[in-house]
């Protein structure tokens, strides 16, 4: 059924571009977000968090270097002047210039068929950069129920990529079915990255220098501490991000928070969930009470790395 469905091209209109440019756009960028952007090369794209003092995500991007002196970051566009206005407060001497680009920039999603007809190879792992001509990047996503998937970033008023038409809805599901959680303002400080599985789908680099919250998210990961993960599940009522997870053993504590939700095609949800790793034992899981819709577990599409 996915593969019926999913096909085609849609405008990603909830999404958002900051501009970083200059000679130390990379370097200050390496030193603020979770990823290595020092030495992202131009076939690559990154996943990355920007975190409180606290280790606590409060934006996610995907992350291009088109040009040794520019990057530009995606993320969702509810949060994305308060994380510019975040960004910029920390650039002090660095030689770079932080601006909000969305409206420079045209981003569609590709799925299915209309990889090939745009010239993109389905196979591509995810988070290779294809440049398209001189100003076109595409972005190989993580696939949604093995549907291949990109994110294409083009100058504002370029043509619209080959592809049949593709319903926005269906592209927030197939983003949910990718397993790969996008931060939006109900969930702002709700995790550390391994809450949202970040270091698992190559959002955080442990090799890197210092930025805020380093402590704490390698502290996460190196010494056990690490008891909530993200898990996919379906529900047959509507669910929505920031709502919370109880468990049927334990109706007066949530054991966790809804990440990112959206409906799933012939009816029902999908849903990304955060929650407590021994609560997906005790089963029984509702969202937004004990009474609310039943959350049913499905496997993720991508293996958890084991906790060190």
């Amino acid at each position: 059924m996915t593969t019926a469905v999913l096909n085609g091209v849609t405008a990603l209109s909830h999404l958002g571009v900051i501009r970083a440019e200059g000679p130390d756009a990379a370097s200050f960028l390496h030193g603020q977000l979770t990823q290595d952007f020092a030495l992202l090369g131009a076939t690559e794209a990154r996943l990355a968090a920007l975190c409180t003092a606290k280790g606590r995500v409060i934006a996610s991007f995907v992350g291009i270097r088109p040009q040794p002196d520019l990057v530009l970051l995606v993320c969702s566009r509810d949060i994305l002047a308060a994380t510019l206005k975040r960004l910029s407060m920390y650039v002090l001497r660095a030689k770079a210039k932080l601006t909000d680009a969305t409206e420079q920039f045209a981003l569609y999603g590709l799925a299915g068929t209309a990889l090939a007809a745009n010239g993109l190879d389905a196979a591509a792992l995810p988070g290779q950069r294809t440049a398209i001509g001189e100003d076109i990047s595409a972005v190989s996503l993580y696939p949604a129920d093995g549907v291949p998937r990109a994110m294409w970033i083009a100058p504002a008023g370029s043509p619209v990529p080959a592809g049949s038409p593709l319903d926005a809805e269906l592209w927030q599901w197939s983003e949910v079915r990718s397993g790969i959680v996008t931060l939006t303002t109900p969930v702002v400080e709700a995790f550390v990255p391994q809450m949202i599985n970040y270091e698992s789908v190559g959002g955080v680099n442990f090799k890197k220098g210092c930025y805020p919250g380093q402590e704490i998210v390698a502290r996460s990961q190196f010494r056990g501490t690490l008891k909530r993960r993200t898990y996919l599940v379906q529900a047959d009522a509507p669910v929505s991000a920031g709502q919370e997870v109880f468990a049927a053993a334990d109706a007066e504590q949530p054991v966790g928070t809804v990440a990112q939700a959206a409906p799933a095609p012939g009816g029902g949800w999908a849903a990304l969930i955060s929650i407590q790793i021994s609560a997906l034992e005790t089963g029984g899981l509702h969202a937004g009470g004990a009474d609310g819709p039943a959350l049913t577990v499905e496997p993720l599409p991508y293996p958890l790395l084991e906790d060190i």
